[in-house]
């Protein structure tokens, strides 16, 4: 059996960039130490938008502009991409279908007996990839390593593990 780590848009526009927070940048050594012990596989998500973000829905609802594709913003945190073996898996909204894709064929390929979920924000990509990982993989365990998350506040990220755990989705809290 394998076991997977995602980590979730640990970009420079959601730790210190443009939707930034203190609570993000407390968690990146937490981060880089979790996927440096990790025994097996780490795959990474990427927001990803374009030059035209402000006329998406997301742009309408959130107008900030972040993580557009090449800028700096967009980069994964420096020490945590040095660490990546595998390419980002590009997604363009918070949830990402292509990674339950993804995680369905390796599990064909050989068993998936865990999946942890780290990164950010645990209240938007971080509860919507592992809800959705959920409806992919029902068997598969899924646990969120809340010391390893931030969310936009620290209210919303307790609200958002406390979510999780309602659908059975196991919150390590350390």
């Amino acid at each position: 059996m394998q076991n997977i780590l995602l980590v979730i848009d640990m970009q420079n526009d959601f730790i210190d960039g443009a939707l930034g927070t203190p609570e993000a940048v407390a968690i990146v050594p937490k981060v880089r130490e979790k996927i440096r012990n990790f025994d097996g596989t780490v795959l990474f998500t990427r927001d990803t938008h374009e030059e035209n973000y402000m006329e998406t829905q997301e742009g309408k609802n959130l107008p900030v502009p972040h993580c557009i594709r090449g800028t700096d913003g967009w980069q994964i945190r420096p020490e945590l991409d040095a660490l990546r073996v595998t390419e980002p898996i590009d997604k363009r909204t918070f949830g990402s279908d292509r990674l339950g894709k993804i995680l369905c064929d390796m599990n064909s390929e050989e068993p998936i007996g865990r999946i942890t979920v780290i990164g950010l924000c645990t209240d938007i990509c971080v509860i919507s990839n592992a809800l959705l990982v959920k409806a992919f993989l029902p068997e598969v365990p899924v646990e969120v390593d809340a010391s390893c998350c931030a969310g936009v506040t620290p209210e919303s990220h307790e609200n958002a593990l406390k979510a999780m755990e309602s659908c059975q989705v196991e919150i390590v809290r350390q």
